[in-house]
């Protein structure tokens, strides 16, 4: 109780009008983390730890030494590539609530209030920062937007022939990243005029010469006008990780939602969400809606009321209000602990990796320490980030273009989908990832079991994050709107138009050596080949997704060594920058019962909880996210 009244008293000092906060926000230069860990010895360890990545990598080192070199890079990350975006010219931003006590024990609806002191910081709405300086960022136009051409790229490496697959996880795997990137970002609607058009080559199929690709929705915070800085990009959801992929964003879908009893979440009589029928609602008609995301979202809406169930138990004099609240954050933070210590384990299961993100969680001294005595240390290396202080370094939180950039992992989808009974493995149907989208994943749900389901793609291995593993369905793809899309021509279209840089200027700015050639690129010499075709011999040229589907993963990875750099900052940051998973994470705002339920839970209590016929197939499987055996065909 004292940490909450401390943390009123702070919030009732600083508590200022946010237009005055905006006003000195936008004569701010953008900041870098200037002072944090800026001594001899740090500076030593980071000097020493990039020396040894670069001479030896990494991976290449045994477990005891790797990590050290890990967290050396990750400093060196936290202290060179935080840029922020909100010190440019702004009119017009998302306004803030004001000022209301109830915001020190719970998360607002639009991402507000989560740092008292900058109640704008992470809010929907806001701008997307940088992991390279800003001056790094200005987008390509005319001729080098197109050049090469995307869909020439697409066609000629990213073409899936027949599934590369990561054999170490399950297609659960894939579908987590989705409900994963729902919570996290998005662009927002596109505008349909001023298309991209790319020339195609005269024996392309596509049904019309020039392919168009909209364009990313522009900075509606932006003054209008010329500007000599680069643009900006403002993300529709909450930077936080708080599950909006189930809460939502805004205040009326969170009422939405919310059932007004219990705190509990509506979902019909056969366990499912019921979908609402306005088409302005309607999740089905938004693009990238599909089966795998719609089961997770149903599964954690039912971990939310089972949470609700549990603290009403314990606490019978909760209202309403406060069940919702607190299961609100119980969940979200569920959420964060499996995809740190169990999706990412299963997707980069390295052993170096896995320890640094088991540590990223319960800290050097393990999970069994953190359950007998909770935490001995304020250091989140010692005991973890969760319950640490909350830390910015010196640039206020947001999620970046190069964050959703490593994350264009749409080769994890397979195309094709085997239906399964979990009782004896017994094929209900054959379907594919087109028939499974949209409508079809409603359509799906009304006639497959959750149980089933699960089963199914717990048996399926999702793809490797590499080149001729693109899902076709995807280089085809029809939105709700009848609209046609090469989604792997469009990635390499978003990054040039949002200012990523290419391949080999993304590495060097990430503190990496570039690649002397194609062939040192990659130790696949037709891939080598048909890049150095496609990008005239320059590996200059080459762009970032296509390179780092190419480039040499260390061991156990579904994706590359590259995209693991912004990940390695980035990953941690979202917990260290949020007050709920660091100085809020206690048991005055999630309750003792709560943290008790995140402690006591993983991806498999919550499958087994929802769908108890899946114990048999999840018998002696420590992670989910891991291959699942069959069920007894007897």
């Amino acid at each position: 109780m004292k940490r909450l009244c401390k943390r009123l008293t702070k919030a009732v000092a600083v508590a200022v009008p946010v237009g005055v906060w905006v006003k000195k926000r936008r004569t701010r230069e953008p900041a870098v983390a200037k002072g944090y860990h800026d001594n001899f010895v740090w500076n030593t360890w980071d000097k020493v730890a990039t020396a040894v990545d670069h001479k030896r990598g990494w991976d290449k080192l045994p477990t005891v030494f790797g990590i050290p070199v890990l967290i050396g890079v990750r400093d060196v990350l936290r202290k060179r590539n935080l840029f922020d975006t909100t010190g440019m010219p702004a009119v017009d931003t998302p306004p803030v609530d004001p000022y209301d006590g109830q915001v020190l024990t719970k998360r607002t609806a639009d991402g507000t209030y989560n740092d008292l002191e900058n109640p704008a910081m992470g809010m929907a709405g806001s701008r997307f920062g940088r992991n390279v300086p800003i001056d790094h960022t200005f987008p390509e136009t005319g001729a080098d937007l197109i050049t090469p051409s995307p869909r020439e790229i697409s066609r000629t490496v990213m073409t899936r022939e027949g599934l590369i697959p990561a054999t170490a996880c399950n297609a659960l795997a894939a579908s987590w990243l989705q409900f994963m990137i729902r919570d996290w970002f998005s662009h927002g609607k596109s505008p349909k005029e001023d298309p991209i058009e790319i020339p195609l080559a005269p024996d392309d199929p596509w049904p019309t010469n020039p392919m168009t690709i909209m364009r990313t929705r522009p900075d509606p915070t932006r003054p209008p006008g010329p500007s000599e800085l680069p643009p900006t990009y403002a993300n529709t959801e909450t930077h936080w990780w708080d599950l909006s992929s189930i809460y939502g964003s805004t205040k009326p879908f969170r009422d939405m939602v919310r059932t007004g009893v219990d705190g509990k979440l509506h979902v019909t009589q056969a366990g499912l969400i019921p979908y609402p029928t306005d088409p302005d609602l309607d999740p089905t008609m938004v693009p990238g809606f599909w089966l795998g995301l719609a089961m997770l979202q149903t599964l954690f809406t039912a971990e939310h009321n089972s949470i609700c169930d549990h603290l009403k138990s314990r606490y019978p004099a909760l209202t309403d209000e406060e069940l919702f609240e607190h299961a609100r954050l119980v969940n979200a933070a569920l959420v964060a602990k499996i995809h740190t210590v169990e999706w990412t384990t299963a997707v980069i299961s390295h052993p170096t990796t896995i320890l640094a993100l088991r540590t990223n969680w319960w800290g050097l001294l393990g999970e069994r320490v953190h359950k007998l005595v909770g935490r001995v240390s304020k250091s989140e290396v010692i005991s973890g980030i969760p319950g640490s202080e909350a830390q910015h370094y010196n640039v206020p939180y947001c999620l970046t273009e190069e964050f959703v950039a490593v994350y264009r992992m749409h080769p994890l989808l397979p195309d094709d989908y085997p239906l399964r009974s979990a009782s004896d493995h017994s094929l209900i149907e054959e379907a594919t990832l087109r028939s499974l989208a949209g409508r079809g994943a409603v359509e799906t749900l009304d006639r497959v079991s959750m149980t089933d389901l699960f089963y199914s793609f717990g048996q399926l291995h999702p793809g490797v994050v590499c080149l001729h593993n693109y899902p076709r369905f995807l280089q085809e793809f029809i939105r709700p709107d009848g609209m046609m899309l090469d989604m792997a021509a469009l990635d390499v279209v978003r990054s040039r138009e949002l200012g990523v840089p290419r391949y080999n200027e993304f590495r060097r700015l990430l503190h990496l050596p570039p690649a002397k050639d194609f062939h040192d690129l990659t130790d696949n010499p037709q891939w080598a080949d048909e890049l150095s075709r496609l990008y005239d011999g320059d590996i200059e040229k080459l762009d970032v997704t296509p390179g780092m589907f190419a480039e040499k993963r260390p061991k156990g990875f579904a994706f590359s060594d590259t995209a693991f750099r912004i990940f390695v900052l980035m990953a941690s940051r979202r917990l260290n920058s949020d007050r709920f998973f660091t100085d809020d994470y206690n048991a005055d705002v999630y309750t003792k019962a709560g943290l008790e339920w995140i402690d006591d839970n993983s991806m498999g209590t919550v499958l087994l909880r929802h769908y108890p016929q899946l114990r048999g197939t999840m018998r002696g499987v420590k992670n989910a996210f891991h291959p699942w055996k069959a069920a007894n065909t007897g």
